[in-house]
């Protein structure tokens, strides 16, 4: 036979397989090729050669085709490719680990959620987010002593202290007084401003404006220093005969003289200027002048009172007009009314808070002598009281009496009853 071809068996002779089973000489023949496969290998792992030729072995060929039994028995066949044991080399290594590889990436089994319990993934919390929350905590700490400053500037002011006051001797006005108040709250309760609280008080004759002007000097003289507070009127200050000069650098005087000091202390000086319809217009452009924006921050905090007779007419028409109708839903026309009046006189009230009053009623009246009454001592006599109020003269519109000269007499009348004692 072939070198090439596989290791030839030598067939056992015919008078024993007559005396041996079939499945003995199967256990014989793989016998004998476990030992013919073990002599191979040592002679391999002794020589390093890694192939066994018949040549090489010294086996001719024509011995192994006419012995068959030595050529069993020999070591001389040639080893199958995929039954030699020659050492892997490095290359056929990596090969080998990337076939493997391959095959378990392509035979992975699909994984199935099972029935155990799930556990949502660990969040890992964030220190950003303990810095937003410092933050944030300290913006509010910051807005609540804020506001614990607006209301200890408030409380400096005693501002329920005034409205209390007002409201109890001021007769008619409650819709003033409140629109008053709310000024003050607003504009009192820090000190910077970026413009000064300009208020004009504008009624008839005899509605409360004068005497609302005394209540606020009078209340900011006893919560401030009486430095700090400056009463104006200008028939007084600046009659008619003295010259416009003179007046104008008094009074600028006055206001700078009075914002400066306020400032050192920091405090809201408060100027109450009555008689404004008296006021000449140069007069007027000098205080037009400390109204404006664009200016030192000394007169930008500063609140002044404007009191005068103007828009009067205009008011009692409104009311009378309107006597039916809801005081409520009025405000605002009436608003409207006055400044449109008062724009026509000066531009000076551009830049103005206008708080008008309104007319009095003839039970407003009545508390204007019952507490004139217990000023000058007399007892409050109801009877007395009504005979009083009835001397005075009012506009009658559905069923309703206004005071034409307001409480302007009271003190006249209740000054009478001592020339009778």
């Amino acid at each position: 036979m072939d070198e090439t071809n596989s290791c030839y068996e030598a067939p056992i002779p015919e008078h024993r397989i007559s005396f041996v089973s079939s499945p003995l000489r199967a256990v014989i023949r793989m016998r004998r090729k476990m030992r013919t496969l073990k002599k191979s290998r040592l002679q391999l792992g002794l020589t390093g050669e890694n192939s066994l030729e018949s040549g090489q072995l010294g086996l001719p060929h024509r011995q192994l085709s006419n012995d068959k039994s030595s050529l069993f028995n020999s070591t001389s066949c040639k080893k199958p490719p995929f039954f030699t044991f020659d050492s892997p080399t490095l290359e056929q290594v990596e090969l080998r680990n990337q076939r493997r590889k391959k095959k378990r990436r392509s035979s992975r089994p699909v994984l199935y959620p099972g029935n155990g319990k799930k556990y949502l993934p660990i969040e890992h919390k964030s220190k950003a987010k303990r810095c937003l929350l410092l933050l944030i905590g300290i913006i509010c700490f910051q807005i609540l002593n804020a506001i614990e400053n607006l209301d200890d500037n408030l409380q400096k002011y005693d501002l329920e202290g005034l409205e209390k006051t007002m409201q109890r001797e001021v007769f008619g006005q409650k819709l003033a007084i409140e629109r008053i108040i709310n000024l003050f709250k607003d504009y009192l309760a820090t000190h910077y401003h970026n413009k000064p609280l300009v208020i004009s008080l504008n009624g008839p004759s005899g509605v409360g404006k004068s005497h609302m002007g005394r209540l606020l000097a009078k209340h900011f003289r006893s919560v401030m220093d009486n430095d700090f507070v400056l009463q104006y009127y200008v028939m007084h200050n600046c009659p008619e005969d003295s010259k416009i000069e003179t007046c104008q650098n008094e009074l600028s005087g006055l206001i700078s003289d009075t914002v400066t000091r306020a400032e050192t202390e920091e405090k809201i000086p408060v100027f109450v200027l009555d008689e404004m319809e008296l006021m000449s217009p140069v007069l007027l452009d000098v205080l037009k002048g400390y109204f404006e924006m664009n200016q030192s921050n000394e007169y930008l905090n500063a609140v002044y009172i404007l009191i005068s007779n103007l828009g009067g007419n205009e008011i009692t028409k409104f009311v009378l007009q309107n006597a039916s109708s809801d005081v409520l839903n009025v405000q605002q026309e009436l608003h409207n009314i006055v400044l449109s009046s008062l724009r026509q006189h000066h531009s000076i009230w551009d830049v103005a808070e206008i708080v008008p009053f309104t007319l009095l009623e003839k039970s407003h009246i009545v508390n204007c002598f019952l507490d004139e009454l217990l000023r000058e001592g007399f007892y409050p006599d109801n009877s007395n009281i009504e005979n009083l109020a009835g001397q005075l003269n009012y506009y009658i519109k559905e069923d309703k009496q206004y005071s034409i000269t307001g409480c302007k007499q009271v003190v006249a009348k209740v000054n009478l009853l001592h020339t009778y004692m």
